[in-house]
């Protein structure tokens, strides 16, 4: 195999010219800034709840790149072509990583709240009424979907029009892509409440096949991708993180969060993002480990 890229937390290799490897490294990172710490076990609970979810997802009719795991930390999957200037994508093209990512909202939480609050978001333009300022954990009155990019530095949100320019799709073709992360969420949705758990966002990353058809890629439903509240908890009106925003809101807590975002809105430098300590790391861990076992039903060992 020949490694080709590192991304933030997985190694993706060419195993031939239809089929890649992810290995799942135990890295973490948050606001696009890798973590100088692992968290041991991270990417097996990574890895095994990524194929729970594909098995969920092919069973919907959802086309998948996902082809089978292939060892500890392993998994094979289709592959497509990843097209970095995408002025050379066309409405024709085949067979390539559609350069957007889809979050789905249901309930206010991590940086959708930040911005109802600062007033970068109005509450009308998320579905409540105008004038009211949700509360944090207030449920959205109906999904809600935005789209960021992909292949840039740093996710940056698109309007619809700036979401097709960006990656030639048709109409039909976005409204299909945003069908189907809402058709995938209501499974798990109803699939974690019975564990316990309620599924608050998740982002997915989709390409077109070489037929052009909708293919579902990447990782999701995992700790790292989506954000996960336990629901007895949140019935005593408590917010209990049990996804990777519990290390955003450890950076936020020390100042970190803060320093980071004035350095990016005055284009200064950006500070080093610091190791989490052992204690933090050890909750973390554990997080990880217990929240695989609740979204799958499965033993982690």
């Amino acid at each position: 195999m020949r490694f080709l890229r590192k991304g933030k937390v997985k190694e993706v290799y060419e195993v031939s010219a239809d089929e890649l490897e992810f290995v799942f490294t135990d890295q973490i990172s948050v606001f696009d800034k890798i973590i100088p710490t692992l968290v041991p076990d991270k990417g097996e609970t990574l890895w095994r709840t990524s194929a729970h979810w594909f098995k969920v997802v092919e069973g919907l009719g959802v086309r998948t790149h996902f082809l089978r795991l292939s060892g500890p930390n392993r998994m094979r999957v289709r592959r497509v072509q990843v097209i970095e200037d995408t002025a050379k994508i066309t409405p024709r093209t085949t067979n390539f990583l559609v350069p957007l990512e889809v979050i789905a909202r249901y309930y206010v939480a991590g940086s959708m709240h930040d911005r109802l609050k600062a007033g970068k978001v109005r509450p009308e333009d998320v579905g409540f009424p105008r004038g009211h300022l949700p509360a944090y954990g207030e449920a959205f009155p109906e999904p809600f979907v935005e789209v960021t990019t992909k292949l840039e530095k740093v996710d940056r949100e698109l309007t619809r029009k700036e979401a097709l320019e960006i990656s030639k799709l048709t109409e039909r073709e976005y409204d299909d892509l945003v069908g189907a992360v809402l058709r995938i969420d209501a499974a798990i949705n109803e699939d974690v409440r019975r564990r316990g758990l309620i599924h608050v966002d998740g982002k997915k990353e989709f390409a077109m096949d070489a037929e052009r058809r909708l293919m579902l890629i990447d990782t999701f439903g995992t700790a790292d991708e989506d954000r996960w509240w336990d629901a007895a908890a949140y019935e005593r009106g408590e917010h209990v993180e049990l996804s990777k925003e519990f290390v955003r809101q450890y950076y936020r807590k020390i100042g970190y969060h803060q320093a980071l975002m004035e350095a990016r809105a005055a284009k200064r430098p950006e500070p080093d993002i610091p190791p989490l300590p052992p204690e933090v790391v050890k909750e973390v861990r554990d997080l990880y480990v217990n929240l695989f076992e609740r979204l799958t039903g499965e033993r982690f060992r």
